[in-house]
């Protein structure tokens, strides 16, 4: 198996916001590209990413294959790479075989690790309601959140979307069906702050976020950014309101 990137910035954005939410994953590696379903500790969050395989120079995967593999170990080494540089990846017994190729080529090695559980499947549900809109537009609505409380609820209607937190002190923000896409019925959800806002590091990939939620019901957050696919979900914060 041998993999090349001509363009290492996409798998080094996507891994390095993948890491704020877990260490260790199992990366799939087959026909069709590579990609990752986890669920971090808490158990509360699960992400998932694909690239598909003609997004690589050179995608020769006889097989599927599942690394093991320790997310920050994997992250200093894509840090070593520049703008421009490309990438090769290859698996040797229990080591990946990683080349980053500018101005010189530099050879690393990275064990494998066994990462207990089984394979992940991202959940499939349907929404009441569905909002794409600008993800620099939605980071800055979670970091207004994030100055007032610990979570935020998130609010839809057929014409408006509400995004607010409540605590000793409030943030709100509205939009409507003029500034963001709304397939909504009414409905409405709260969720952590801590883990929307490590989520929306997704901006780093894509320009458009697309959020998927109904009552009291896990959420989804998307960000799609050409073939690439980083999705979250996110359990609903079920308590009293402050």
């Amino acid at each position: 198996m041998k993999l090349k990137l001509d363009d290492t910035r996409i798998f080094s954005n996507l891994i390095g916001v993948i890491s704020e939410l877990v260490t260790e994953v199992r990366i799939k590696v087959n026909k069709d590209g590579m990609s990752l379903t986890a669920l971090d500790p808490a158990n509360v969050a699960m992400v998932y990413f694909n690239i598909p395989a003609e997004l690589f120079s050179e995608f020769n995967a006889d097989k599927e294959e599942v690394w093991g593999v320790n997310l920050d170990n994997l992250k200093a080494i894509l840090r070593r790479c520049k703008i421009g540089s490309a990438m090769t990846i290859e698996r040797d017994d229990n080591l990946l075989k990683m080349g980053i190729h500018d101005k010189i080529k530099r050879d690393f090695t990275l064990a494998l690790i066994d990462v207990e559980g089984d394979d992940k499947e991202m959940p499939t549900w349907e929404f009441k309601s569905v909002i794409k809109m600008d993800a620099q537009a939605f980071v800055d609505v979670i970091e207004d959140c994030l100055v007032v409380s610990d979570a935020c609820t998130f609010i839809a209607e057929p014409s408006r979307f509400i995004i607010e937190a409540r605590g000793l002190n409030s943030a709100r923000a509205e939009f409507s069906s003029d500034d963001v896409q709304i397939f909504s019925d009414s409905s409405a959800a709260r969720f952590s702050l801590e883990y929307l806002n490590k989520f929306i590091k997704g901006s780093k990939i894509a320009n458009r976020a697309e959020i998927n939620f109904s009552d009291n019901h896990p959420m989804r957050i998307n960000f799609p950014s050409g073939k690439v696919m980083l999705s979250f979900v996110l359990a609903p914060r079920v308590e009293q309101e402050d």
